[in-house]
């Protein structure tokens, strides 16, 4: 077989590039999510969710979410130990920022992984072009843009776990994909097909092996860990592929939102990662997100496609060193008609094309770096809650509380059953569309008959307390 291996980026800047990258990613991208929290832009759903959970883990508790419900065990959610690696660093800086930081990071060290196989198979300058067009990726830039989710460690543990298969590093290539397995309960899927890969290239003991304990994994989680802590003793996901009977194709392949997806996250690659088998990793998560009947699943938004940007990019650099060898052929009997750099090019024209409409833009806008004396106004209002305190917050504020206090989810709490919160933080019109403006609304009406007295308002927020126990 011949060598894959282009030994065209030498010395300590090509060494260095992923690195300088990566940094400037990571600056970038902590930049987006800081200001966005520090200008009340982040959510109890799902930042709040989070740190609620960390927090749990750093006080030595399991990861109880009260945004989910009363002595909800996050755990009997979404599978993610993975998120205990946090507690230490949140013990030293109890903070949400601490959580946005973090994915900052391990999003950003992604881009070494996708940018050293490049430059090791296109050269410094096209190699340095396809990391920036993976750094500023449509999958990264929604993920880092919207909260934080624990796909986060998926990213980086995919990223360097697929440029050990572009090296035939197989054992490698296991050590970074099994973690995957305490990540996310989907992505045991993704392990799975890269026990198949190496299965397919004659490592079938360790293929067979890894594909075996995916599967083991996934069954003991969806059947036995997750059910044993959720409320209603079951996988509640699995209500979100139960649709109405039909053509299986036709539920996977419509409505056309799948297809802007399939092509949005294929563009900046010139379509080539299609040449490749490693795109097959990409199927498990496009499978589940287009078979659900959640809407939310089948676009580009939010943090589901960020899985799939290492997955896509490294395809890419697979598929550009094929293309090489092939080049190489052709140009020796005059049938050269494409070229590495076209392809390249076409790539960052695409991601170029898009920055307009993500996150990213936000930096270049000057309300970003100023401060807003609306902002200022619902802070101070916020800071009349005292630490410890157990709060009824609407989804936009819970995440500024819940570094300091006990949050539960307004409008469900107070009125639901197991929390009676000593205070109450919500807007005086619904604004954030989790839940039913209705119910939002009927809430704030039933406050005062439920003991609840308004403190103080600002800039349409107002703060209330509890002062009559007794409702």
């Amino acid at each position: 077989m011949p060598e894959r291996r282009r030994p065209a980026a030498e010395g300590a800047g090509a060494a260095l590039l992923p690195w300088v990258l990566a940094a400037v990613l990571f600056a970038a991208y902590t930049a987006l999510s800081v200001s966005r929290h520090l200008h009340l832009r982040t959510n109890g759903f799902d930042l709040g969710i989070f740190e609620q959970a960390v927090r749990g883990y750093a006080e030595g508790r399991a990861p109880v979410s009260e945004l989910k419900g009363p002595g909800f065990h996050l755990l009997g959610d979404h599978f993610h130990p993975i998120l205990v690696t946090l507690a230490p660093f949140y013990r030293v800086f109890p903070s949400a920022l601490t959580l946005l930081v973090a994915q900052a990071a391990l999003v950003a060290v992604s881009a070494v992984p996708v940018t050293r196989a490049a430059v090791r198979a296109v050269g410094r300058w096209a190699g340095g072009g396809i990391g920036v067009a993976y750094g500023l990726s449509v999958g990264l830039q929604q993920a880092v843009g919207f909260d934080f989710h624990e796909i986060a460690f998926a990213v980086p543990l995919l990223a360097f776990s697929l440029e050990r298969l572009i090296l035939r590093q197989w054992r490698a290539a296991v050590g970074f994909a099994l973690p995957l397995l305490l990540v996310k309960e989907d992505l045991a899927a993704t392990v799975a097909v890269i026990g198949c890969h190496l299965f397919w290239h004659g490592r079938r003991r360790l293929g067979a092996s890894v594909v075996g304990l995916s599967a083991a994994t996934l069954l003991l989680v969806l059947l036995v860990v997750i059910p044993a802590l959720n409320p209603d003793g079951a996988y509640t996901y699995l209500s979100s592929v139960d649709g109405p009977a039909g053509d299986p194709v036709t539920r996977l392949l419509l409505p056309g939102e799948k297809w802007h997806t399939v092509v949005t996250i294929l563009a900046p690659t010139a379509f080539l990662a299609l040449r490749t088998p490693l795109i097959l990793l990409a199927l498990p998560t496009l499978g589940w997100r287009f078979w659900s009947t959640n809407p939310f699943y089948w676009g580009t938004g939010f943090h589901y496609g960020a899985v799939l940007m290492p997955i896509v990019f490294l395809a890419f650099v697979d598929a550009l060193v094929r293309l090489r060898l092939r080049l190489r052929f052709r140009a020796r009997h005059g049938l050269r008609w494409w070229t590495v750099r076209g392809s390249v090019a076409v790539g960052l024209a695409a991601t170029a094309a898009a920055l307009p409409a993500q996150p990213l833009a936000e930096l270049a806008r000057p309300a970003t770096w100023q401060r807003d004396a609306t902002v200022d106004a619902v802070s101070a209002l916020l800071r009349r809650i005292p630490d410890g305190a157990e709060v009824a917050a609407a989804n936009g504020f819970a995440a500024q509380l819940t570094g300091r206090t006990r949050v539960y989810l307004f409008p469900r709490y107070p009125g639901g059953p197991g929390a009676r919160p000593d205070w109450v933080v919500a807007a005086d019109q619904p604004r954030d569309g989790l839940l039913p403006a209705r119910d939002e609304v009927e809430a704030l009406r039933a406050l005062p008959a439920a003991g609840y007295r308004p403190v103080a308002s600002a800039a349409g927020i107002t703060v209330y307390r509890l002062t009559d126990p007794a409702g």
